[in-house]
């Protein structure tokens, strides 16, 4: 999948170019509005970015367990090749440093994270601060076509470019858990 980017000033239009996509096969996790005015995204219905996914949590919560587990490796190498490992206590004490070591690199990557804005976002943050809006769409190659031609009916529409897709798994997963929370009473 491949994440397309166009940029709005008005929301009544992605609400029109929204309806469009679903109408024309695509679901609704594939379809998000990120905007500082989310009041507005909510009263015109549209599919909002999470507030979590407006923040680069997820991604550098990933990059601080990547120092920790380099952490926790360099910590049990260097126990094992300085022989601490043989005294009494034995591994004991350097895995569980180990283990400290990890969890500590990675929650303090979450909290970094949530300091900052998306690292997929970041390219829109001065758009979005002078009231812009951007539509992004999560799509299969053989969607393209469609999405151009709808993109073709709305002028005020504009490419933004391209990026890095929510993969296709979680895209069919999140479709089938909105349509089981349809049938539930």
């Amino acid at each position: 999948m491949i994440r397309h980017y166009y940029i709005s000033d008005d929301l009544g239009d992605l609400k029109a170019i929204e309806d469009e996509m679903e109408s024309r096969g695509l679901s609704k996790p594939q379809i998000h509005v990120l905007s500082e005015k989310d009041a507005e995204v909510e009263k015109h219905h549209l599919h909002a970015i999470e507030d979590v996914l407006k923040k680069d949590v997820v991604h550098s919560t990933e990059v601080g367990a990547v120092f920790g587990v380099i952490g926790a490796v360099l910590v049990l190498v260097l126990a094992y090749y300085l022989g601490w490992t043989e005294t009494a206590a034995g591994w004991v004490p350097f895995v569980f440093l180990a283990v400290v070591i990890l969890g500590f690199c990675t929650w303090e990557g979450g909290l970094i994270g949530i300091q900052v804005p998306n690292y997929q976002f970041k390219r829109f943050q001065k758009l979005l601060k002078q009231g812009k809006h951007v539509l992004f769409v999560d799509l299969d190659q053989e969607q393209e076509a469609v999405v151009s031609e709808i993109v073709e009916h709305h002028p005020r529409l504009k490419l933004a470019g391209t990026g890095e897709a929510t993969p296709k798994w979680v895209v069919k997963g999140q479709e089938k858990f909105n349509d089981f929370m349809k049938t539930m009473p």
